[in-house]
């Protein structure tokens, strides 16, 4: 058996890259549509799928602003920005601890447009 060349393992990345579609197409192709939806006061709610986020800062505030960060950057990253605002999330729960930096949160939300 012969070697494989830089053309052939090229042309065969080239084909599997190909398949996999861009993260711009995957969020335009609607996979936030395979969670259940409802209409809840004026926006769209993913019915019961949750998106969680965890954080640390040197104060609760600095804590749970990492941790929604982390929220929105996960849930943007799956269903786009639309789905990735924390203030339009609904059934908000957060919850504090303590790390080496001073505090940490953790927070879960369902994600909503």
């Amino acid at each position: 058996m012969r070697p494989l060349t830089q053309a052939v393992v090229l042309a065969t990345l080239s084909a599997a890259a190909a398949l996999i579609p861009s993260l711009a197409s995957a969020q335009d192709a609607g996979l936030d549509s395979m969670h259940e939806q409802r209409r809840e006061g004026g926006r769209v709610c993913m019915s019961d799928h949750f998106h969680y986020g965890t954080g640390n800062g040197s104060s609760k505030k600095a804590a749970l602003a990492d941790a929604i960060g982390s929220w929105q950057s996960f849930t943007d990253f799956e269903y786009g920005g639309s789905w990735a605002r924390w203030n339009r999330s609904a059934s908000k729960q957060v919850k504090y601890g303590s790390a080496a930096s001073g505090f940490s949160a953790d927070v879960s939300s369902r994600p909503c447009r």
